[in-house]
């Protein structure tokens, strides 16, 4: 009983204990229920129940209940189900509906595959039951009162796998037009279609896989360095944008007004080009720039002793940069050598996004370059060391979120997908 009462089983009976306790002093119920903050009839209860069975009448009962069905698959019906929960295509509700057979057929407990789903208890025991009863015929949906659907599920699943699995003709993209003349359905639908499968034709992104062979030993090395910089160290993400180009328009830019944009003509008159050498502090997002009207080895060596002399002489530097050639001749290898504490860091090949200065560059290509206008490659170096003043006097650091092993698994992930089975080839 001591024991119990220190802690070492569930609340419920650490109560019983204290209970039992109190009632072996010799205490009255009432007094009892006073202390413990409890009913009479709970002291009188496990009293009773503790003076007949010893512990064991602590213990609770077994809740009395329908047992449920047993639920066994054949080897055809987890065959259906496990594909009805990984194909892409099917849709979410049966989806869901076989994950929860598939749970329940492993042993879960209706509460446990609620949890591991996120539904409701209720919602479990139902589709189990269906299945029970009427087998995969039972996840499907009842028939409805109403007027029923003028479009057929086939006829959904056939705009969708088309969409997915087809081009049309010559073309590189279905159109809703295009759709709509290969199904005989009208355009809107097709459209409806598109949008609850989010399913945009219309749209391209862009991506590229890296085939560094240091990979991965590169994302640790970069990604732990922003997670866990070192101590008495300074960590600044180092890259060029180069060929930055000082354009002017044909004609005077028309300015913004009520219901209508910013318009400017889309021809230009170029001016030149300048380059901006960046470093981006991680820790507090201050920027060392320095411009450039060439691209090479020696102006990169140039920002490298702007770096030396802007950081205190007490902190190593740790530098994130890329593998451009610039960075990697035997000129910086000689002066990264007589300054010991440089240390270099290099992302992996083709893979621009793990450098956080990229973001950066980002930002002032949006808020500064993108739109702007300038007559002289001096007019538009002079704007770039503006914004960068103004940004240090209110900088803004990135908080890199994932770690290095979710970027690996994410990849690993995607190429799992993207590879077709050696059974396939």
């Amino acid at each position: 009983m001591v024991r119990w009462v220190s802690g070492a089983v569930a609340p419920r009976l650490v109560e019983r204990a204290r209970i039992v306790l109190a009632c072996a002093d010799g205490q009255p119920n009432t007094r009892v229920a006073a202390e413990l903050k409890v009913t009479a009839d709970t002291v009188r209860k496990w009293r009773s129940r503790f003076a007949a069975r010893r512990m064991a009448g602590l213990a609770d009962d077994p809740r009395p209940g329908r047992r449920k069905s047993e639920l066994v698959l054949s080897d055809e019906e987890r065959a259906q189900l496990t594909r009805w929960a990984r194909r892409a295509r099917t849709a979410q509700f049966l989806a869901l509906r076989a994950r929860i057979v598939l749970g329940c057929a492993e042993g879960g407990t209706n509460k446990q595959v609620a949890a591991e789903l996120g539904v409701r208890e209720q919602s479990v025991s139902r589709w189990r039951a269906r299945f029970v009863e009427r087998r995969l015929d039972g996840l499907s949906d009842e028939p409805r009162s109403g007027r029923p659907p003028s479009i057929l599920l086939d006829q959904v699943e056939d705009v969708v796998v088309a969409t997915l699995e087809s081009a049309p003709g010559k073309d590189t993209h279905w159109s809703r037009a295009s759709m709509a003349e290969r199904t005989g359905l009208s355009k809107s639908t097709i459209g409806r279609i598109w949008k609850k499968f989010d399913l945009k034709p219309h749209l391209q992104d862009a991506f590229k896989l890296s085939t560094d062979p240091q990979f991965v030993a590169k994302v640790v090395d970069v990604v732990g360095l922003y997670h866990h910089p070192p101590e008495k160290a300074v960590v600044l993400c180092v890259d060029e944008k180069s060929q930055i180009q000082a354009l002017d328009r044909s004609q005077p830019v028309l300015p913004m007004m009520p219901g209508m944009p910013e318009r400017r003509t889309h021809d230009y008159l170029r001016h030149g080009i300048t380059s901006l050498f960046a470093a981006f502090n991680i820790a507090d997002g201050t920027v060392i720039g320095e411009l450039h009207r060439r691209h090479r080895a020696v102006e990169f060596k140039k920002f490298l002793v702007t770096i030396d002399k802007r950081v205190p002489a007490g902190l190593d530097v740790h530098l994130v940069c890329d593998n451009y050639a610039t960075h990697n001749t035997p000129e910086i290898r000689t002066w990264l050598g007589k300054h010991p504490r440089f240390h270099v860091h290099f992302t992996p090949t083709g893979s621009s996004w793990i450098n956080q200065v990229e973001r950066w560059f980002g930002l002032l290509t949006d808020k500064l370059i993108r739109r702007g206008v300038h007559t002289s490659v001096k007019a538009l170096e002079d704007d770039i060391r503006a914004w960068i003043d103004s940004w240090n006097e209110n900088p803004r650091p990135f908080t890199w979120t994932k770690t290095a092993d979710e970027i690996l698994n994410s990849l690993a992930d995607y190429l799992a997908k993207v590879t077709p089975p050696a059974s396939q080839r």
